[in-house]
């Protein structure tokens, strides 16, 4: 789970802005987070770079065609399908909250 979990909500719920430019929001959002994030794990040396090709293409691959996907579909059907994957992470959570008990 990520900021946008409670970002994008609260963007839309409180500040009345569209799903889409919601989503847009969290993403530009996401890049200084990003950036700050990977100089602080480089400098305390605890980046690693084993595998990171087969992480980092198919992410940007996906991520691209995520994109336009996202730009063709209502805000509504975006509305629906960001739900279905809070609640998805919600059960993800329960479950493992479940299994250490």
């Amino acid at each position: 789970m990520g900021g946008g979990t409670i970002l994008i909500p609260a963007l839309t719920l409180f500040a009345g802005v569209e799903q889409h430019v919601a989503q847009a929001t969290n993403l530009i959002a996401f890049l200084p987070m990003a950036a700050l994030s990977l100089s602080v794990h480089k400098k305390r040396g605890l980046l690693g770079f084993d595998g990171v090709g087969f992480i980092i293409i198919p992410a940007v691959i996906f991520s691209v065609l995520g994109g336009f996907a996202a730009s063709f579909l209502p805000g509504a059907v975006l509305k629906k399908l960001f739900g279905a994957f809070l609640v998805l992470l919600g059960v993800r959570g329960l479950m493992k909250l479940k299994i250490r008990s």
